[in-house]
């Protein structure tokens, strides 16, 4: 489980069938068997040496993200060790696992920040946009500042820190980016959708509901 808050950057390389990434600035404790989200996605630590540690990356995890792609360009990617219990939640509740890729659209230079403009590649993804919702985008937990398009195009208002110190500001339009929604978005559309099925919820939820179900 992670948070989103990004803790050092790295560069993504590949070595016969290892992929190794190495640490370009902020070092952080890492043992054999640590999860460690890489562009957002969850990976196990395999090696590590004192700047560097390597990942079996699976064929499911190449074909339906981009790290295949940055694997063979020595690009810089995102990195998170995973949250401890004891740590704050400075982002939203991150699992490292990516619904969908999305495509970027635009990138505006604001005179306090910067507006990027992304597409859901695949639509049916768009439910999960809620305007001031949280969005997880190359491991980066963010703001939805408004959608539009039924929600396939979103744009976020990005800070200069984040934009400074992760590789947000690398990025060019029509360049692919890992997107992961908001959990609890996806369990609301869960719950609704079985109650629906149970036809248990058709009720108004006012105060003698709510007693009814116990609460005082």
């Amino acid at each position: 489980m992670f948070t989103g808050i990004i803790q050092a950057t790295g560069k993504l390389g590949k070595q016969n069938n290892t992929y190794i990434i190495e640490i370009c600035d902020n070092l952080f404790d890492i043992n054999i068997g640590d999860s460690i989200a890489v562009d957002g996605i969850c990976l196990t630590v395999k090696e590590f040496s004192n700047r560097s540690f390597t990942v079996d990356i699976s064929e499911e995890t190449m074909n339906k993200t981009t790290l295949g792609d940055k694997s063979s360009l020595n690009s810089i990617v995102n990195l998170e060790p995973a949250l401890r219990l004891s740590d704050r939640l400075g982002g939203h509740i991150v699992s490292g696992h990516i619904d969908g890729l999305g495509q970027v659209v635009d990138i505006e230079k604001l005179d306090k920040s910067w507006l990027l403009s992304v597409m859901w590649k695949d639509q049916k993804f768009s439910k999960y946009i809620v305007e001031k919702g949280s969005i997880c985008i190359n491991g980066i937990s963010l703001t939805i500042a408004e959608n539009q398009n039924k929600s396939q195009i979103f744009k976020i208002a990005v800070i200069p820190h984040t934009w400074n110190n992760t590789n947000l500001k690398l990025l060019s339009k029509g360049e692919d980016v890992n997107l992961e929604a908001d959990a609890l978005v996806k369990y609301v559309e869960k719950l609704l959708f079985e109650n629906k099925q149970s036809q248990v919820v058709d009720k108004i939820i006012d105060s003698s509901w709510l007693k009814e179900n116990g609460w005082e």
